[in-house]
C-alpha cells in the first residue's frame, strides 16, 4: 500500500541547536500512529512541519505522494489539525467561529450548518451553538476545537494533546471517534502523553527522544515478548538509569 505519509531525512535546527535528526517515517492510510516522546523531544515541530507552519527544514515530506513544499495550500485542504491549545475568537459564538472555518475551506452553508450540529450535539454543546465562547470552560473550548478541526472532513486527522481539559464522557467519546475515522481510512497521528490511551488507540507506536526516532513499532513488538505497558517502556527508552530518580522525591520528603 502507498503511503499517505511520507517523511525522509527530516532534520530541523534552531541556531545550534538540534531539534529534529534524520527523522524517516512511512505511514499508511488508516493507521493510527502513536507520536510520542517526552517534553522538548522535537513532537510538536515535527506536526508543525507536517501541517505546514514551519516551512525551514532540510529533508522531504510528500502527503499522498506530493511535495509539501511545492503544493502547500493543495495539502493543507487534507489535514485536519487539533492542537492542545489554540487562539480561538472569544468573543464568536460557536456557530460564527465554525461557520468563519468553514469558508476558509470553500465549505456550503448547510454543510458548514449540518456538520457543526451534528458533531457538537454529540459533545453535549448543542445548546450552546449561540452563545459566545468567552464564557465556555478549558473543555467546551475544546470541544469546539476538534470540531473545527474536522469540519472540512479531512483525509489526515494530526491530534496534539486532544484530551486535555476534556470530561470523561467526552474522552470516551473521541476514542470512540478515532476508530471511527480509522475505518473510514483516515490516517491519524496522536500525540500525547496518556500512555494509556496512546497505548488502546494506536496501530502502531513511534517513540522520538532527543529529535531521533530511537522506537517504531506496535505495542507487541514494543514490548519484545515481554508484557511491560507503554508507560513502562517509555520510561526505559527515554530515561534508561534514570528510572530509579523518582525515589529522589520520596527519600526527599521521607528524611525531612
Amino acid at each position: 500500500m502507498d503511503s499517505i505519509i511520507s517523511i525522509r531525512h527530516l532534520n530541523k535546527r534552531y541556531g545550534n541547536k538540534i531539534v529534529l535528526e534524520d527523522i524517516n517515517l512511512e505511514v499508511s492510510p488508516g493507521q493510527v500512529i502513536g507520536y510520542i516522546g517526552p517534553n522538548g523531544a522535537g513532537k510538536s515541530t515535527t506536526v508543525k512541519i507536517l501541517c505546514g507552519i514551519i516551512q525551514d527544514y532540510e529533508g522531504d515530506v510528500l502527503i499522498a505522494g506530493r511535495n509539501m513544499r511545492e503544493n502547500m495550500l493543495e495539502l493543507k485542504r487534507m489535514i485536519g489539525y487539533i492542537p492542545e491549545l489554540s487562539e480561538m475568537y472569544d468573543l464568536l459564538t460557536p456557530r460564527e467561529y465554525l461557520t468563519f472555518i468553514g469558508k476558509l475551506y470553500h465549505l456550503d452553508d448547510s454543510v458548514i450548518e449540518q456538520r457543526s450540529l451534528s458533531m457538537l450535539g454529540s459533545f453535549g454543546l448543542a445548546d450552546k451553538m449561540d452563545e459566545r465562547m468567552d464564557t465556555f470552560s478549558k473543555g467546551m473550548r475544546q470541544k469546539v476545537l476538534i470540531t473545527s478541526g474536522l469540519l472540512h472532513n479531512p483525509s489526515i486527522i494530526i491530534l496534539d494533546e486532544p484530551l486535555s481539559g476534556l470530561d470523561a464522557n467526552a474522552v470516551i467519546l473521541v476514542k470512540e471517534l478515532l476508530q471511527v475515522m480509522k475505518q473510514e481510512g483516515k490516517t491519524v497521528i496522536y500525540c500525547s502523553h496518556m500512555m494509556d490511551v496512546v497505548e488502546k488507540v494506536s496501530d502502531r507506536i513511534v517513540l522520538i527522544n532527543e529529535g531521533r526516532v530511537i522506537a517504531d513499532g506496535t505495542i507487541h513488538e514494543l514490548r519484545q515478548g515481554g508484557d511491560d505497558s507503554l508507560e513502562k517502556i517509555f520510561s526505559k527508552l527515554t530515561m534508561g538509569d534514570r528510572g530509579h530518580e523518582a525515589n529522589g522525591f520520596a527519600s526527599a520528603f521521607g528524611n525531612a
